[in-house]
């Protein structure tokens, strides 16, 4: 399923994989996971990875979908030695411009005196481990924080587009989304990384109708 805004298509292919299509027919993969992506598209003309996940960071996944001459763009953190690419670096903070796409990048985090942690009390993603990534494409911003928490610094963003994880356990859940969104004050919203197995299980419905009565378009896309 796909929803579009602003000449923009936004299509989850499964769990934290995107993919988007600009007016002018560019394609921009997002964390592609070979459990979710359906055979080999080869379309790709920039593939983003936020962190070594296996479901975000698919060696597979990133050459079934990136074209011949795909500009590869990981988080400096990430072992990138298996791919057969040139990559470009993303740094834990800043900002760059990845093939005329203008990147701001974020830490992305569990708070470690919150509840997204192991067993031993560690945060599933430390600091240090994830960004996520505020994009510019023909004039809209989209944020994709990635899996993380509702963080402090996370208070000056805002966008046009929101894609945040809600299914909880390992990120925020779909409340703490609720809230991050409100902040964001995005005109549409498009919830990812829940459904996918049982500890992210979630009432994605629920998150949606909590949205839209405060006037946010929300798309189960």
């Amino acid at each position: 399923m796909s929803t579009t805004y602003e000449g923009l298509t936004f299509e989850r292919i499964g769990h934290a994989s995107k993919r988007l299509e600009t007016g002018d027919g560019r394609i921009i993969y997002i964390d592609p996971w070979s459990e979710v992506v359906d055979d080999e598209p080869g379309d790709g003309d920039v593939v983003f990875v936020t962190h070594d996940d296996f479901d975000h960071y698919d060696p597979e996944a990133i050459e079934a979908v990136a074209g011949d001459d795909a500009t590869i763009a990981v988080f400096e953190a990430v072992d990138t030695s298996d791919l057969s690419y040139d990559v470009v670096d993303l740094p834990h903070e800043g900002d760059l411009t990845v093939d005329g796409i203008e990147v701001r990048t974020v830490p992305a985090y569990n708070d470690p005196d919150g509840e997204h942690v192991d067993e031993d009390g560690s945060p599933f993603h430390a600091e240090g481990e994830v960004i996520g990534l505020l994009l510019t494409l023909e004039g809209t911003t989209i944020f994709f924080p990635s899996d993380t928490d509702f963080l402090d610094h996370h208070g000056s963003i805002t966008a046009d587009v929101f894609v945040p994880p809600i299914g909880g356990h390992f990120t925020m859940d779909r409340h703490e989304a609720a809230d991050f969104a409100r902040s964001v004050e995005p005109e549409l919203v498009l919830p990812e990384h829940y459904d996918t197995f049982e500890p992210i299980e979630t009432d994605a419905e629920a998150f949606a109708e909590e949205l839209e009565s405060d006037d946010i378009r929300v798309e189960l896309f």
